[in-house]
């Protein structure tokens, strides 16, 4: 698994390829691809990054393994490729988009287009086994990523971070609240949206407020 980023993200992350903990990562990601199916393809593991340069980010959404079932994930995070069936929580997010912002239900489920705009779509996992949630967790991802989140707190100023759920609200610890926008809420999943802890939310108008403010271009949700 060579990692294929915009040449603009390596100045920050260049160095964590080099060491230990990345190395065995890659070989275990070698190995799985080998060995068995799992998502994304090869050479869209490192899609968030590719249609999001470091001085484009904007806004960072985190979510935490990539869908593990046929065709559904494309290496962003909620996100699955063009005609494939709306899981879930995507689901859940263009609904509280519709609600949120008065737009049509948007047929695709691919956030490219989000993405391109300056929307890091970053999973805490990158990998996936086919059908088994969770099978590369606890390899070395979650290094990896934390250290792209806290090099955006870093390095950048003003990004609006949205942490859906308990897994997502643990990586505010990496974050510096005093120059960044930082908005939390439920998770979109069906269990957590259904209790009342995601539809409200107004994240997406939220968002577009605060860079608004800023003098930046709102984002097309």
């Amino acid at each position: 698994m060579k990692p294929q980023l915009l040449n603009s993200w390596m100045p920050y992350l260049q160095d964590e390829f080099e060491k230990t903990y990345f190395q065995a990562l890659n070989e275990f990601v070698e190995k799985e691809y080998y060995e068995a199916e799992c998502f994304p393809p090869k050479d869209q593991i490192f899609n968030a990054f590719n249609h999001c340069a470091f001085e484009n980010v904007k806004v960072v959404i985190i979510g935490q393994d990539p869908y593990h079932d046929q065709g559904q994930a494309n290496g962003l995070c909620f996100s699955v490729n063009d005609g494939i069936k709306h899981p879930p929580s995507l689901v859940n997010i263009f609904k509280e988009i519709e609600t949120d912002l008065e737009v049509a239900y948007p047929e695709s489920g691919n956030l490219e287009r989000w993405a391109d705009q300056g929307v890091l779509l970053l999973n805490a996992t990158l990998t996936v086994r086919a059908h088994q949630a969770g099978s590369h967790q606890k390899k070395g991802w979650e290094t990896f990523t934390d250290v792209v989140i806290k090099t955006i707190s870093d390095y950048k100023d003003n990004v609006v971070f949205l942490l859906w759920g308990g897994y997502a609200k643990k990586k505010v610890k990496l974050i510096d609240s005093k120059k960044h926008h930082v908005l939390i809420s439920g998770h979109p999943s069906p269990l957590s949206a259904n209790r009342g802890y995601w539809f409200g939310n107004k994240h997406f108008s939220k968002t577009n407020e605060i860079l608004r403010e800023l003098g930046k271009e709102v984002i097309t949700w």
